[in-house]
C-alpha cells in the first residue's frame, strides 16, 4: 500500500477542521435571525442531549479500532476479522444506547416538548456507527474524508437557505444539521469495502476487546465531563452573563487548539502502526518530529492569541463581551500544555496499551479541576475557570510525560531543546510585532491582518536564519516541486 504523506494529511485534516468551524459561523447568524429564541433553545438542548447517547453508542471503539486495526493494515483477512468484531460490538452498543434513550423519553415528561427534535438528532447515533470512520483513519484516507466533508457542507448550506426561511422551521434546521454531520456515512459504509469486508458476527472475542474498550470509554466520559465542567459550574454558581463571557473565550481557545491538533490527529494511526509492528526506532523518530512541529506551531500561536485577544473578542462577538479578553489570555498557556498532553496520551500511551494510565490521568485532572473550581469560582468567576483549565492541562501533561518516561527516554536531544529556545525567542518577536500593530492601526481587521502577516514573516525568517529542520525541509520540498 502506498505510504501516505503526513504533511498532506495534516493539511487536509486542518482544512476539514476549518470547514467544521466555518459552517456554524456562516449558518448561525442567519438562523438566529429567522428562528425564535425558544426554537433555538429547543434545537441546542436536543442536540446536546443526544451527544450523551452518541457517546454511549461509541463506547471507546473508534480509538481502540484505530490502535489495533493499524497493525493489520497490510493483511486484509486479519483486518476483515477484526473489523467485523469491532463493528458488531458497536452495533450492540448502539442498540443499548437507543434503548436507554427511549426509556428516558418514556419516563421523563419534560422531554416530551423536545420529542420531534430529539428523534431527528437521534439519527446521528446509528449513522455514526455505520460511518465506520475509524477505517478511513486506519488507512489515512484524509483526501476522501475532506472531499466528502466539503461536498456535504455545501449541500447543507444550500438546503439551509431553501428550507429554513420562516419561524417554526427549527426541525428543518435540525434535519439539515444531521445531514451535514452524518449524511455521508452510508457512503462511508459502502466505500469501506475497498479496504475491508465488514459483516455482523456473534463470534466475538469479548475478553480480548471489552477491557481496553471500556477503559477508553471511561476515559472518554471523564474527558467529556472534564471539558464541560467549568461552564457547568459557572452556570450553577454564577449566572448566564458569566457563562456567556466565558463561552466566547473557550470558543476561540477550542478553535485554535483544534486547528493545531489537526497536525497531531493524522499521525495517531501511524504511531499505532509503528508500535504494533515493533518498529521502535521509526516510532521514536516520528515522535521527535511531531513534538518539534507542534512546539513550532503552538508556542507562537499562544503568544499571538494572547496579544490579539481584544481584537479577537471584538471580531468574534462585540464590545459587550470585552470582559472575555482576560479569560482568553489566561487560557493561552493551556494551548501549549494541552497539545503536548495529547501527544503523550494519544501517540505514546494509547498505542502502548496504557489506556488505564490515561484514565487515571484524566480522573486526577478532572478532580483537581472540580475542587479548585468549586473553591475559586464564587470569588473569581470566569477568571478562576480559565486559570484552573491551564493548571489542569499542565498537570495532565506532566503526568503523561511521567507515565511515558520509559518509552520516550533518549528521544528528546539537546537539539530539540535548542529549537524550543528558538521558538520562544521567535514568539517574543511576535509579541513586539503585535505591539507595533496596535500603535500603527486603529481598525480591528487591520490590526489582525498586519499582526498575523508580519508575525508569520518575522517568525519564518528567524527559523530560516537558525536553519530550523522543519522550515528547511519545507523549503526543499517547495523548491523540488517548482523544479518539476
Amino acid at each position: 500500500m502506498k505510504k501516505k504523506s503526513l504533511g498532506l494529511n495534516a493539511f487536509l485534516n486542518g482544512l476539514r477542521s476549518v470547514l467544521n468551524i466555518i459552517f456554524p459561523v456562516i449558518t448561525f447568524p442567519y438562523v438566529s435571525r429567522i428562528l425564535g429564541v425558544g426554537e433555538i433553545g429547543k434545537y441546542n438542548f436536543s442536540n446536546s442531549f443526544i451527544q450523551y447517547f452518541i457517546l454511549i453508542a461509541g463506547l471507546g471503539i473508534a480509538t481502540y479500532a484505530v490502535r489495533e486495526g493499524a497493525k493489520f493494515r497490510g493483511d486484509r483477512q486479519k483486518l476483515n476479522y477484526f473489523a467485523s468484531q469491532v463493528f458488531s460490538i458497536n452495533i450492540l452498543s448502539t442498540v443499548v444506547s437507543y434503548a436507554i434513550l427511549f426509556l428516558c423519553l418514556l419516563f421523563f415528561n419534560k422531554l416530551h416538548a423536545y420529542l420531534a427534535s430529539i428523534l431527528i438528532f437521534s439519527i446521528q447515533i446509528i449513522f455514526t456507527t455505520l460511518g465506520t470512520e475509524w477505517i478511513y483513519t486506519i488507512f489515512e484516507e484524509y483526501t476522501y474524508i475532506t472531499v466528502r466533508s466539503i461536498v456535504f457542507k455545501i449541500i447543507s448550506i444550500i438546503a439551509l437557505f431553501i428550507f429554513v426561511r420562516h419561524q417554526g422551521d427549527y426541525l428543518n434546521y435540525a434535519a439539515i444539521t444531521v445531514f451535514s454531520a452524518v449524511g455521508s456515512n452510508i457512503l462511508n459504509y459502502l466505500h469501506a469495502k475497498k479496504f475491508c469486508s465488514i459483516r455482523l458476527t456473534f463470534q466475538i472475542e469479548w475478553s480480548k476487546h471489552m477491557k481496553p474498550i471500556m477503559v477508553i470509554f471511561a476515559s472518554t466520559v471523564a474527558t467529556t465531563i472534564y471539558l464541560s465542567l467549568d461552564i457547568t459550574l459557572l452556570g450553577l454558581m454564577k449566572n448566564d452573563y458569566v457563562v456567556g463571557i466565558y463561552s466566547v473565550s473557550t470558543k476561540m481557545y477550542n478553535i485554535v487548539k483544534n486547528l493545531i491538533a489537526a497536525v497531531l490527529t493524522v499521525t495517531i494511526p501511524r504511531f499505532a502502526l509503528l508500535w504494533g509492528k515493533k518498529r521502535v526506532r521509526e516510532f521514536r523518530k516520528l515522535l521527535l518530529q511531531i513534538s518539534d512541529m507542534l512546539a513550532l506551531l503552538s508556542i507562537p500561536t499562544a503568544v499571538g492569541v494572547f496579544m490579539l485577544a481584544p481584537q479577537i473578542v471584538l471580531l468574534l462577538s462585540s464590545q459587550k463581551y470585552m470582559r472575555a479578553v482576560t479569560s482568553l489570555r489566561l487560557l493561552c498557556p493551556a494551548l501549549v500544555f494541552s497539545i503536548f498532553s495529547w501527544i503523550f496520551a494519544s501517540c505514546v500511551l494509547i498505542p502502548a496499551k496504557r489506556e488505564s494510565k490515561v484514565l487515571l490521568i484524566t480522573i486526577i485532572s478532572a478532580l483537581l479541576n472540580l475542587i479548585l473550581n468549586i473553591i475559586l469560582i464564587p470569588h473569581f468567576a470566569e477568571t478562576a475557570a480559565a486559570i484552573i483549565t491551564s493548571l489542569s492541562e499542565f498537570v495532565s501533561m506532566v503526568m503523561d510525560i511521567y507515565f511515558s518516561r520509559d518509552i520516550i527516554k533518549g528521544v528528546y536531544s539537546k537539539g530539540f531543546f535548542k529549537n524550543i529556545v528558538v521558538y520562544i525567542l521567535g514568539s517574543t518577536a511576535v509579541a513586539f510585532v503585535c505591539v507595533a500593530g496596535n500603535l500603527l492601526f486603529k481598525s480591528t481587521i487591520a490590526i489582525i491582518a498586519f499582526d498575523v502577516i508580519a508575525s508569520v514573516l518575522e517568525y519564518g525568517l528567524i527559523l530560516i536564519g537558525t536553519q530550523n529542520n522543519n522550515i528547511m525541509q519545507a523549503i526543499d520540498m517547495l523548491a523540488l516541486k517548482f523544479r518539476r
